[in-house]
């Protein structure tokens, strides 16, 4: 399957996405969580305690968060599922630092940890996690279906992977609102807040352009996930994926 969003890149078509990814999110790094909360009107909160509530039934003594950005997934997952331990990875040292803060600022009885990898190549053991989770990133993967099988190794047979993905509405009524408010007042918006130009111009791009709904539960299964289901939230805008590793 042709996957768009990895043709998609911040700046230019010259360097790889993932170098053009690291330094995107280096540079919005102290914006990001004041715009993430303007863009979804705080609504992204939700949508990681809805993740989170999925996820209290499945094993998940040993979790790891695929860019984990400033890492708020990371730390609500250790706050309310209380696993053994949670590992954070970015390629941003710029978002970790951030992440760190947080994590040093709140008492957590779970193990957590945050350093820098590439989600291409991530440097842990085969079958190390109970359960694996991205919010807000498979979009930025180089390679996503390389990204999946990744995720897939280092999972625990029957282990469980949670998505969280920005979404286009298929609503008639939604979209053309949603199509406005992410092409004109968010770039706009982000011109204001970061210097960073282009970052917040390449978010509408890339949330067009990724595998949505059955697309991407297809690409989960192709990456070898046993099974793959979707539930959309708020008009389509936001998706999660639940990817299942066969338990052989």
């Amino acid at each position: 399957m042709e996957v768009k969003a990895e043709k998609v890149n911040p700046y230019d078509d010259v360097r790889p996405k993932t170098e053009q990814v690291r330094e995107m999110f280096d540079s919005i790094a102290p914006a990001y969580d004041f715009m993430n909360r303007a863009m979804t009107f705080g609504i992204d909160r939700l949508w990681r305690r809805r993740a989170v509530k999925m996820l209290r039934d499945v094993a998940h003594n040993e979790i790891l968060d695929v860019a984990t950005g400033t890492g708020d997934l990371a730390i609500l997952l250790a706050r309310r599922l209380r696993p053994k331990s949670v590992t954070g990875i970015d390629l941003s040292e710029q978002m970790l630092d951030i992440a760190r803060k947080k994590a040093d600022k709140v008492h957590i009885e779970t193990d957590i940890k945050f350093f820098a990898a590439d989600c291409l190549a991530l440097p842990m053991a085969d079958e190390s996690f109970d359960c694996v989770t991205v919010a807000y990133g498979v979009r930025n993967f180089e390679h996503l279906k390389d990204g999946y099988r990744e995720m897939l190794r280092v999972l625990r047979p029957g282990g469980t992977l949670c998505v969280i993905e920005l979404s286009t509405p298929t609503s008639t009524i939604v979209r053309p609102l949603y199509n406005f408010y992410t092409r004109r007042i968010i770039p706009f918006v982000g011109r204001l807040v970061s210097k960073d130009v282009r970052a917040y111009s390449y978010l509408p791009e890339s949330i067009s352009a990724v595998p949505q709904r059955d697309e991407m539960t297809a690409l989960m299964l192709e990456a070898g996930f046993a099974t793959a289901t979707f539930r959309p939230l708020t008009f389509g805008t936001c998706t999660i994926y639940i990817g299942k590793k066969s338990q052989a």
